[in-house]
């Protein structure tokens, strides 16, 4: 997205994005996708580190280089807690 895009032609990228993290191989729903201030931000949680970088690269393959991409992606812990909860 460069500065001088549209705001037609953003959504029509940020849609095309869309698309893509829920079909291919990551069939991920749960990442949020805008477009703010010429940049692509990327916002959700996700299972793994490697489901994150593998986001973030499919992402970066669909805006190209001249597009900032900006991840406030998180990683879920699923391993079991270490502790035991005290209930009152």
């Amino acid at each position: 997205m460069k500065p001088t895009d549209t705001g037609e032609e953003g959504a029509y990228r940020v849609a095309r994005i869309r698309e893509r993290l829920a079909g291919d191989d990551i069939a991920e729903l749960g990442v949020r996708v805008e477009e703010r201030g010429g940049a692509v931000l990327l916002t959700g949680t996700v299972s793994s580190p490697e489901q994150r970088d593998e986001i973030l690269r499919a992402v970066e393959d669909e805006v190209g280089a001249d597009t900032p991409v900006r991840s406030d992606l998180v990683v879920a812990s699923t391993a079991a807690p270490d502790v035991h909860e005290e209930l009152p």
